[in-house]
């Protein structure tokens, strides 16, 4: 009887051990599981400009057009011309409205469905988000540890905060490009090192400690 006892005992403690080193403890590397995953939308607008030139109406068509979809810094903005000549006066027009909001307007087009009107713009906004999902993850201990892992919510909260901080989620996919390289630019840091004088050049200041403070 004692002899089984102490089988079954063994055999509880080592499935407990087993449940504590479970689902979540298995990345034994310092890249956390949960990584950001980014989502774009893009939303258009057709604007008729029949003369070359934007009518106020259709100007105040297009300003509730992007109150009501919340245009905001990060958003990509671009203007899809089908005319052959190109309306000027309509789409400066729409330059100045985008302008008005901060924002600056795109010269890539991202590809729309559906043709447009003739004598129509289409506005082009392009919006990209960023979230990791499955965070908060708290589905595992990390008091217990036996496999010298990471925690199941271990890089939620650093992505997390990457995701909702970064202007332009596509950066997270793949980085902006400097088109316009300055070489001078890049070396100021270094040239500026070099050429500054030191903060300890020059003779030390002497101090006359014979006098007694305001005698």
């Amino acid at each position: 009887m004692m002899k089984k006892l102490a089988t079954w005992t063994v055999v509880a403690f080592a499935t407990s051990l087993s449940a504590c080193g479970g689902t979540g403890y298995s990345n034994r590397s310092l890249e956390s599981v949960h990584q950001p995953v980014v989502r774009n939308a893009t939303h258009q607008f057709d604007v008729a400009a029949g003369s070359g030139d934007l009518a106020p109406s259709e100007q105040g068509r297009l300003q509730g057009w992007f109150d009501a979809i919340g245009v905001r810094y990060g958003d990509r903005i671009s203007i899809e011309d089908p005319s052959p000549y190109g309306a000027s006066g309509a789409q400066s027009a729409i330059r100045g409205m985008i302008e008005r909001r901060g924002l600056l307007l795109s010269h890539d087009v991202p590809v729309t469905t559906g043709a447009i009107p003739a004598g129509h713009l289409r506005v082009i906004v392009s919006r990209a988000s960023a979230h990791v999902p499955g965070c908060p993850d708290w589905s595992t201990r990390s008091s217990i540890n036996f496999n010298n892992a990471t925690s199941a919510n271990y890089g939620c909260a650093t992505n997390s905060n990457i995701a909702a901080m970064v202007a332009d989620p596509n950066d997270l996919i793949k980085g902006a490009r400097n088109e316009a390289y300055d070489p001078s630019t890049a070396t100021r840091a270094i040239k500026t090192y070099r050429e500054k004088t030191p903060t300890g050049a020059g003779s030390l200041q002497g101090t006359d400690t014979s006098k007694g403070g305001g005698q």
